[in-house]
């Protein structure tokens, strides 16, 4: 048997020779397909593109593209010819997208026309000079790509491939730094663990400049040598017709996603969907049973971070082992609960999570006290998630550290207040958040998304919460709002709900 592949260069060369003419993506709106030997062409002539632009292996090459093939093309064959991929979250502010490419090293940066001029404006501002390439992200090729290129020497286990910063709610974003052999890693793992292969479908509609989206819908089908559904963007609308045109066997969705088509129009799932597969924030169990009930479609619940290239846990296919609000077992890696002392507690007790494995981050880039505070000095990696394991190896999020309200000494988890709103009918979305007291220390506050229509007085909230929490943990105050603050993943930013309350 063959030792499994190590890089991003070897899941591409390997799926090319098992399955050249098969399918690796299609363009959801203009039907073009990019198959695996069409792809690992590509990879070669992308890298010809980049070398003979100047770049050497080890350079890192930043993108402000949305999804498309020819962004795959990009992200792929730079990391085949030995450079660091730099995805750029096109919701990022103009300062944190100039300190990125400050703080990356970025020698190019690939942008799509509707960015161009903002870019312009942005690189002067950066001392080191910034090779800039307009992009058409839909496009066929490069600016001046060859139409061939030589083979490409195999990459060390060890070589850069992504450098992806954290959308932090405070201070500056870090650089995480993940090996060609942490993501084929985890882009193996979910394979297995999802029992993908070669005739399955995956719709992509996440951001690639999201790890969820750069891991599962980019990478993994390579694993598998399965394939992704390319869309530009995600659309409640047009979702269902997507997925059914596309022939799609399952769905990689976030919280925020599986809320906007539980409001959507009615309409019936496609046959041959196997699960939908939830990921990168928690998902409220009403929405959870609500999606499965309306769709027929199960959900598996996961979990993972940016410092361990995307899941890390996950529930199991088959019904009997799944677990409604757990994010599964340990999925490619081993999993613990620490104490504060970073010593492992007994199945029950909550603490901070705690995950080891191959497909943990090189480090935070050119940040090496962050990298050890990251880590436990046996080589754990500090998730910074509360939670406790149960008996069965179920994991429970009940929230992060930084986010958990202490009023009056008591520690309450956020998830618990947002649960417990949510299944009001007039809630389409809450998020709570600890508040300044000057009595209690911290007071909780709740921010709320009627549905559309809906009417709902904030007294009527209240005597919900008093009934099913309890006053002492029944938001002081609350304030309905438009939407929640969220990050790419689609995870809610509680930290910066506080501004909303700071005048009260």
């Amino acid at each position: 048997m063959s030792a499994a592949p190590r890089s991003i260069l070897a899941l591409v060369e390997r799926a090319a020779a098992a399955a050249p003419d098969a399918p690796y993506a299609v363009d959801v709106d203009s039907g073009r397909v990019l198959g695996y030997a069409e792809l690992s062409h590509s990879c070669r002539r992308v890298a010809s593109w980049l070398h003979e632009g100047g770049l050497a292996p080890g350079a890192t090459v930043s993108l402000v593209l949305p999804n498309g093939l020819q962004t795959l093309r990009l992200l792929l064959g730079a990391m085949a010819a030995g450079c660091t991929v730099n995805p750029i979250n096109l919701l990022a502010q103009p300062e944190q997208m100039r300190y990125v490419l400050e703080h990356s090293d970025a020698e190019l940066v690939c942008v799509a026309p509707e960015w161009e001029a903002r870019m312009r404006q942005l690189l002067p501002s950066i001392a080191r000079p910034i090779r800039l390439q307009v992009v058409d992200p839909a496009g066929a090729s490069l600016p001046g790509e060859p139409g061939s290129g030589p083979e490409l020497p195999p990459l060390a286990d060890d070589t850069p491939a992504l450098l992806m910063y954290t959308s932090g709610t405070t201070g500056r974003p870090k650089g995480v730094m993940l090996s060609h052999a942490a993501l084929a890693a985890n882009a193996l793992a979910i394979g297995i663990e999802h029992g993908l292969g070669p005739d399955d479908r995956v719709l992509g509609v996440l951001p690639l400049y999201h790890i969820n989206a750069f891991v599962v819908t980019m990478l993994a089908p390579l694993a598998h040598r399965g394939s992704v559904a390319l869309t530009s963007r995600f659309s409640s609308h047009r979702f269902w017709e997507q997925a059914q045109r596309s022939a799609c066997t399952w769905l990689n969705l976030v919280p925020t996603m599986i809320a906007y088509l539980l409001e959507g129009e009615a309409a019936a799932a496609p046959q041959g969907l196997r699960f939908c597969r939830s990921a990168s924030a928690p998902l409220a169990p009403e929405q959870h049973r609500a999606f499965e009930a309306r769709f027929g479609i199960a959900i598996i619940e996961t979990m993972g971070l940016t410092e361990s290239a995307a899941p890390v846990f996950s529930n199991g296919l088959a019904a009997d082992a799944r677990r409604i609000g757990s994010v599964g077992r340990a999925s490619g890696c081993e999993a613990r609960v620490l104490d504060r002392d970073l010593q492992p507690l007994p199945h029950g007790q909550t603490g901070e999570i705690a995950v080891r494995g191959p497909q943990l981050m090189m480090g935070y880039y050119k940040d090496e006290a962050a990298t050890r505070a990251a880590f436990t000095a046996d080589g754990w990696l500090r998730t910074g998630d509360l939670g406790h394991c149960d008996g069965d190896g179920y994991y429970y999020i009940s929230g992060r550290i930084k986010e958990l309200i202490i009023k009056g000494g008591e520690n309450i988890a956020p998830r618990e207040i947002d649960e417990i709103l949510l299944r009001h009918p007039a809630v389409l979305d809450a998020a709570a958040v600890g508040i300044p007291d000057k009595h209690y220390g911290q007071e909780i506050a709740a921010c709320i998304v009627l549905r559309e229509g809906a009417v709902c007085e904030l007294e009527d909230l209240r005597v919900f919460c008093v009934e099913h929490l309890g006053r002492y943990k029944t938001p002081k105050l609350m304030r309905f709002v438009d939407d929640l603050p969220r990050g790419p993943s689609g995870k809610v930013q509680r930290l910066k709900m506080q501004s909303i309350f700071a005048a009260t």
